[in-house]
């Protein structure tokens, strides 16, 4: 690859994650409401530390960290690296203040550049594999960011907007509620907005089916751009005949799992998924909320209507698969999934191709929504591949450590890059997650 590629791409992903935060207040930088989320000075420290700790580290004779503490404060789990400061208290991390943090990334670019512009370096193959790592790994943070943040300014029960009034699917108007708080008025005006959405009618005729034969395919990354270390090898495997529902789970569908009972029923539920609903006290997905019979949700442009017609999102992978059991269907596994998205592709769509911070509706019957909506469960753990080796050393703790315990999940959401929207991709969450946007594809 060029330098100038690299490069340009390198300043570009660094760049966005200035401006995704732009729309924050300075108060919001350290909001960690639980442990599992950052906050965004964390994140935006994190990034930083990744380019300097296996890049610059490594390949600049006589570089010297900016400050030796961030090797600790911004470790994010890389034992190989040394200590890490605990995760559920990143949030206590008043210092270094965010100029200092904007700073150290200032500076670690500049460095970065300076390395990138040597192509005669004798390492300079590496350095461009490593910075492509770096930048892909940037792009997930820039993700987790936003999904971050949504779930600590959801613990405020003024429910503010990260970017209010703007970015708004279809068009909605987001309304602070924090306006409700003073004003009977605009109470009233969410309320009947939600009316209105809540009559508007649902699909009768249900997302439809794709057919698949299946028998001996190969999954797994092919081609000679990047891909993650848990994509490889490409190998493969034996497919029963299958169907895939060729849209992803409503909200107006998922309502009439919950109108139904179903978090009262046992009988929908793995045992430890029944044993969250027990403990978490769940009824609905995350951010769902009921306000004088009114359907609302909780998005990063406020407390918005509720679309019927809008995937449902932050579901956990017990949810998902109670919901499909309810259905008379089934999760689909990572290797249906993939065979089938690569079978029959569609425009890959992604945060860099459209504004929206939410999850859209389907646009036309030929939507499969497989990117750029949400991230969708699959009934598969995640686990290696056949012949799967994590690389040596500390950069080979990023994916294959945490082959246990997670299901996989595939496809991208409204705040995955499109780089990363496609059909290899392997993303991997704990069942039990929620704060992420993932959503319910139906198999059978």
């Amino acid at each position: 690859m060029r330098p100038n590629v690299i490069s340009d791409e390198f300043q570009l992903t660094r760049a966005r994650s200035l401006a995704d935060c732009q729309p924050l207040q300075v108060e919001d930088y350290s909001l960690q409401a639980a442990v599992f989320a950052s906050p965004p000075k964390w994140h935006l420290a994190h990034m930083t530390w990744f380019f300097e700790t296996f890049l610059l580290k490594e390949f600049v004779p006589g570089y010297r960290p900016q400050n030796d503490a961030f090797q600790v404060l911004f470790n994010s789990y890389y034992n190989g690296i040394g200590e890490q400061h605990p995760r559920d208290k990143r949030g206590l991390l008043s210092r270094p203040t965010l100029e200092e943090v904007f700073a150290y990334r200032e500076a670690v670019d500049e460095a970065m550049l300076l390395l990138l512009s040597d192509p005669h370096h004798p390492s300079y193959t590496e350095i461009q594999r490593r910075t492509r790592l770096g930048i892909e790994h940037e792009r997930q943070h820039q993700e987790l960011m936003f999904t971050d943040i949504k779930y600590s300014l959801a613990a405020n029960p003024l429910f503010p907007a990260m970017s209010p009034g703007s970015n708004s699917p279809e068009g909605d108007a987001a309304v602070s509620t924090s306006e409700t708080v003073s004003s009977s008025q605009s109470q009233q005006r969410i309320l009947s907005g939600a009316a209105v959405m809540n009559e508007a009618p649902a699909d009768e005729s249900g997302p439809g089916w794709s057919s698949f034969e299946g028998g001996l395919v190969e999954i797994g990354y092919q081609g000679d751009g990047f891909c993650f270390d848990n994509e490889l090898p490409r190998h493969p495997v034996f497919l029963q005949p299958f169907e895939l529902a060729d849209g992803l789970v409503t909200n107006a569908e998922f309502q009439a799992f919950v109108d139904d009972g179903a978090y009262e029923c046992p009988d929908y539920w793995l045992a430890d998924g029944w044993a969250a609903v027990q403990e978490q006290g769940w009824r609905d997905p995350l951010y769902w909320l009921e306000r004088d019979g009114q359907h609302l949700e909780y998005t990063l442009q406020g407390l918005l209507p509720r679309h019927p017609q809008h995937p449902v999102c932050h579901v956990s992978g017990y949810e998902a698969d109670a919901y499909a059991r309810w259905a008379g269907a089934r999760l689909p596994t990572e290797a249906e999934w993939e065979f089938a998205a690569t079978s029959q592709p569609e425009p890959v769509r992604g945060r860099d191709t459209h504004n929206l911070l939410h999850p859209p509706a389907r646009e036309h019957r030929t939507d499969r929504q497989l990117y750029g909506a949400c991230w969708q469960w699959t009934q598969s753990a995640y686990s290696a591949y056949p012949g799967f080796k994590a690389e040596g050393g500390a950069i080979g703790e990023y994916n294959g450590k945490f082959m246990s315990n997670q299901w996989a999940v595939r496809g991208g959401s409204c705040v995955t890059w499109s780089s990363q929207a496609r059909s290899a991709y392997r993303n991997f969450f704990y069942p039990q997650d929620r704060w992420q946007f993932l959503g319910v594809r139906l198999a059978r």
